[in-house]
């Protein structure tokens, strides 16, 4: 009897459990759990046009008038749905013109429609049956079909079931999740829906989007299937769902017609599958339980409860089956009690901690333990040794110590033992530690570390040894090693061995008076594919390039990863068949194959620079630095092309450098000036404003064309300077002319520097402020670029600008990618027509027909117009009839200092037509 006695233990438990109820909770539990830890998407298929709050909140109040549901039909209808279904109440009537309205709109879809009918309970309290039953109206059912939208809430307040349909009235309807899908039988029972699918992946578009007629909306509905229902917290129609969700009936509903669609009908697996379970459990325990210790079967437990929790995983995630796990569990969990009350022996539990306790501080060192008396013979053996070694205690004590050690030993055959050396020194304080090889059960040898010590025993001088496995440390040092001197992601030598490599390949060269190439390989989109692929794929797509560079070298040379995606090639000229010219047309030939990584191919080109010893650089280094300079030129200039190193690449980076250089010079020398060019009301010809246009006086070149320097400018430290610098000197002149009585606006460019840094909207206040000068007479222009940088930011900072009262406007205007989306976005006063529309406008009728409409839209806008590029009368004629107001050019001035500006058109008043008159005869 007492040899039954656990298994007996576990069946009481069981029949506790099954009784109680608990086996239910715990079952649903522990699916409910694997439903947390497996997602997958839906299938896109079905779209849930939402009821939400801002439908609501655009409409009215709830519920409609079924006119609204009539037009969003006829929406749906235009869109190219494939089914409709509306988890909407229809049973009572509404005002008869919606309803006649919803009947038409019914008619017109050809039967297309579901519409929603549920049972209800019966009005009669002591009657429980839900014998009232909630259908369409019948004018509204002979137009459309019938599903039933009830769901069974279980004990627990959670929906986890659901039909494929129900009788009504004695007629069978399918669900409303089964008719989306369908798939649907009287006969089917229900199923388990598969709550692993994420309800954030089904597509929810908004109602009064829908009924907008919104394109976006539209187009995300076209071939689909819709259910149409309230989410909105205010009506009510919610669901509590497993691991604490709480969703919308139509989002429940598209959740079990994704079960149906995508086979996740999950189903119990039967009572048979759950009793043959029990009984492997039981079986496995009765055979081990007095044969193998209790360790070994708490172990055997742990493991069936691991691979019973897998294979349920496993199903769940693979099949429509959930296995009952749960009485498995249970009964582990019995038969572990079971064993620990079994074992416990608390009479005899004081007594072996008092008899073992020095032997399991002696054996409980993490380390190897090894004593020996004078002979050196073994005497202690702990469990340390046994993991480091493979022997056990029985069969090591008694050997000599030198068993263990690996051949040839450390001293000379015939001579002393091993660690005669050793022992001799064995009393110094702290030992002797040494590193000799060790010799495993298997035969392997492997690197051990000891510390060996000796003391006076009570049966004479002994020895013991404290041993390490060392091997983990020497290949650690020997990884670090690896790590230090190539790639660890594609293997190939890093940029410190290329270096090392191409040094002793030019010291050959050198000596045999040959050439060494080499080439800088860059990959051109591979961001891309790391921002849409992800990293893993990513670093699959480098490892696959490497493997393909190694083989077109084949030993030639050497392949390099220096960073990223940028690899390098070095080749001695003995090695290389032909010219650095053809081996890197050799190695772009390489890549017109797709790259196979994974089930994905991938075209990719290569930007490839060469450097060719002795002609290109005399050192490793200046290999280096021309190549990638080569390699550089060919990104900005032919990508998937090659380019080889010239002196005239270097130049013009020194030139660059050199440039950079007198720029920051001339800052600090006040070489830049300001020019000023005539802005006009082309109606009359009066002056209304100037743009101030910087200009560098060169101490030897003279006047340098901003077109030469201003690239520079923008890319280099002093940008910020210099455009402060603009900014401030042309709020001095601008105040300047406005006290001398002449209102002028003054327009400035603006840099993308001073969107980067600081607060640039302070500082245009801290200008006014200074300066004195009127926020309308200054106006800051502003191109595309500047609007890339940083879209919200950029936006709240010409916010703040306009509310000075200082003008934005939109310069080269129609050059750029999303201009129109600029004018809708940000807060501008005005745009400048781009002067490649404007040159041509008389004789080009493209040109003519752009700016005319731009005219007009600004207009609409609200937008002021300057035209740039004006040269001559019929073009100030052709955008006068446009109704273009402002504009300018060399018909009206060129750029010029601000003295002379004062004297043409400041100093003496003259009426605005002899303005127009004088550009003429200019």
């Amino acid at each position: 009897m007492k040899h039954y006695r656990p298994h007996i233990f576990v069946v009481v438990a069981l029949v506790i459990v099954l009784s109680s109820g608990w086996h239910g909770a715990f079952r649903s539990a522990l699916t409910d759990l694997r439903f947390a830890w497996q997602s997958r998407q839906a299938s896109g298929d079905i779209v849930v046009v939402a009821i939400d709050a801002p439908s609501i909140e655009k409409i009215g109040v709830w519920p409609w008038p079924r006119r609204f549901h009539a037009d969003l039909l006829r929406r749906l209808e235009s869109a190219d749905v494939k089914d409709v279904v509306f988890d909407v109440d229809f049973s009572t009537p509404s005002d008869t013109a919606s309803d006649q309205a919803f009947v038409e709109a019914l008619r017109a879809t050809g039967g297309s429609v579901i519409l929603p009918a549920f049972k209800q309970p019966a009005a009669d309290a002591g009657n429980a049956k839900p014998v009232h039953v909630n259908r369409p109206l019948g004018q509204f059912g002979e137009h459309s079909w019938t599903a039933v939208v009830n769901v069974a809430v279980e004990r627990d307040g959670l929906v986890r079931r659901y039909p494929f349909g129900d009788t009504l009235d004695g007629e069978f309807h399918p669900s409303m999740g089964a008719a989306l899908a369908g798939q649907h039988a009287a006969k089917s029972a229900p199923f388990l829906i598969d709550f692993g699918i994420r309800t954030a992946s089904i597509p929810v578009v908004s109602y009064v989007d829908v009924l907008r007629g919104e394109e976006a909306a539209l187009n995300r509905l076209k071939g689909k299937k819709v259910i149409i229902g309230g989410t909105a917290l205010e009506l009510g129609d919610r669901f509590s769902v497993p691991n604490g969700g709480v969703i919308a009936g139509p989002i429940l509903q598209t959740l079990a017609a994704e079960s149906i669609l995508q086979n996740r009908t999950l189903r119990w697996t039967s009572d048979v599958v759950t009793l043959a379970g029990l009984c492997v459990i039981s079986l496995i325990m009765m055979f081990s339980w007095r044969r193998v210790s209790a360790g070994a079967r708490v172990i055997v437990l742990v493991v069936m409860a691991a691979a019973a929790e897998a294979i349920a995983m496993l199903l769940q995630a693979k099949f429509p089956l959930v296995l009952d796990t749960s009485l498995f569990l249970t009964a582990i969990a019995v038969y572990m009690a079971a064993i620990a009350l079994d074992e416990i022996d608390f009479r005899d539990l004081l007594g072996r901690i008092a008899e073992n306790r020095f032997q399991r501080i002696a054996m409980s060192l993490g380390d190897g333990l090894v004593c020996t008396d004078y002979n050196h013979r073994i005497t202690v053996w702990n469990p340390g040794a046994v993991a480091i070694f493979g022997y056990e205690p029985d069969e090591m004590i008694g050997k000599p110590f030198d068993s263990i050690c690996a051949a040839p030993a450390m001293a000379a055959a015939g001579s002393i033992s091993t660690f005669e050396a050793a022992y001799a020194r064995s009393q110094q304080p702290g030992g002797v530690v040494m590193e000799f090889d060790g010799l495993r059960r298997n035969g392997e040898v492997f690197p051990v570390e000891a510390c060996v010590s000796g003391w006076q025993g009570t049966d004479g001088f002994q020895y013991g040894a404290i041993l390490r496995d060392i091997s983990v440390r020497k290949r650690e040092a020997e990884r670090i090693r690896y790590l230090a001197e190539y790639d660890s992601l594609t293997g190939l030598a890093n940029r410190d061995t290329l270096h090392d490599s191409l040094s002793v390949m030019i010291f050959n060269a050198e000596k045999q008076a040959a050439e060494v190439a080499l080439l800088v390989v860059g990959l051109d989109g591979f961001q891309q594919i790391n921002d849409m692929l992800g990293h893993a794929c990513g670093d699959s797509v480098l490892r696959a390039v490497s493997e393909r560079l190694k083989a077109e070298i084949a030993g030639a040379g050497i392949v390099a990863r220096l960073s990223g995606d940028e690899f390098a090639i070095a080749i001695p000229g003995a090695a290389m068949t032909g010219t650095a010219v053809q081996l890197s047309e050799r190695i772009a030939l390489t890549f017109a194959t797709p790259l196979l990584v994974g089930m994905r191919l991938h075209r990719l080109k290569a930007s490839i620079g060469a450097a060719v010893y002795p002609r290109d650089g005399g050192t490793a280094e200046e290999l280096l630095s021309n190549s990638h300079l080569a390699f550089c030129r060919a990104k900005a200039t032919k990508r998937g092309g090659h380019v080889v190193f010239e002196a005239a690449i270097r130049h013009e980076l020194e030139s660059r450098l050199t440039l950079e250089t007198e720029l920051a010079r001339a800052a600090e020398r006040n070489e830049f000036e300001l020019f000023y060019q005539p802005q006009v009301r082309l109606a009359d010809g009066g002056l209304v404003g100037a743009e101030a246009l910087i200009r560098w006086r060169h101490p030897v070149r003279g006047l340098v064309s901003p077109a030469e320097f201003m690239p520079v400018v923008n890319t280099s430290s002093i940008s910020e300077r210099i455009a402060g610098w603009v900014l401030e000197t042309a709020c001095r002149q601008a105040r300047i002319w406005e006290r001398a009585g002449h209102r002028i606006r003054v327009g400035i460019n603006l840099s993308p520097s001073q969107l980067q840094s600081g607060d640039f909207a302070a500082s245009v206040a801290e200008m006014l402020d200074l300066t004195g000068l009127a926020p309308s007479l200054l106006e800051l222009e502003l191109t595309e670029d500047i609007l890339l940088l940083d879209e919200q930011r950029v936006l709240d900072t010409f916010l703040r600008i306009q509310e000075l009262g200082v003008r934005v406007v939109f310069d080269d205007f129609g050059t750029g990618y999303a201009s129109l989306s600029y004018l809708k976005k940000f807060p501008l006063d005005g745009l400048k027509i781009d002067r490649s529309f404007v040159l041509e406008l008389h004789v080009d009728s493209d040109d003519a027909a752009i700016v005319s409409s731009t005219v007009g839209l600004s207009k609409k806008l609200g937008l002021s117009v300057i035209a740039e590029g004006i040269e001559n009368r019929a073009t100030v004629d052709v955008l006068v009839s446009m109704g273009c107001e402002e504009g300018q050019g060399y018909f009206f001035g060129r750029p010029m200092p601000a003295q002379a500006f004062e004297d043409q058109f400041l100093t003496v008043r003259v009426p605005a037509t002899r303005v127009l008159e004088a550009s003429e005869l200019a």
